[in-house]
């Protein structure tokens, strides 16, 4: 045999060794990065109701704290968070969930009784019962939210 002949087989058999390693990586790796980025492909699902609690618990005419914790998922994370709402019922069947979030830069307010006013002390918003701007700078009124009543127990609509 010539070295000729010799070059090109050996040539032949790096070329058929590399080409079945890529095939093998290829076949192996397309799934691997497939399940690797799939939870961040999911479609999440983006409202859910959401327990805030007995409907027994709701002051009549008062404005009540709910605290909540729920839980987050994003890809493989999971986080719990607290979320905060304001709810109000002036008959004891219709109910207002607020946000205790301020419209204007996302701090926290609270419910003055003696006044009658939820209030921002960050830059002085001020909000009557139900969430409307009384004064300060916040934009807009407070976040209401999509309400149901199941076995006297109330549910917000959320994400």
């Amino acid at each position: 045999m010539s070295e000729a002949s010799e070059f090109k087989r050996g040539d032949f058999l790096k070329a058929t060794i590399f080409g079945v390693c890529g095939l093998v990586t290829v076949g192996l790796g397309i799934p691997a990065i497939a399940y690797v980025i799939s939870p961040t492909r999911q479609a999440t699902q983006t409202e859910v109701w959401i327990r805030v609690g007995a409907v027994s618990k709701v002051e009549v005419g008062t404005p009540t704290l709910f605290k909540v914790k729920i839980q987050r998922t994003t890809g493989w994370i999971v986080n719990e968070e607290e979320l905060s709402f304001y709810v109000l019922t002036e008959n004891g069947r219709d109910y207002i969930v607020l946000s205790n979030i301020c419209t204007h830069l996302g701090c926290r307010v609270r419910w003055i009784a003696d006044q009658e006013q939820f209030f921002c002390p960050c830059h002085n918003g001020v909000f009557d019962k139900v969430g409307n701007v009384v004064s300060g700078p916040p934009p807009k009124p407070l976040n209401r939210f999509v309400v149901k009543i199941e076995d006297n127990e109330l549910y917000i609509l959320g994400s």
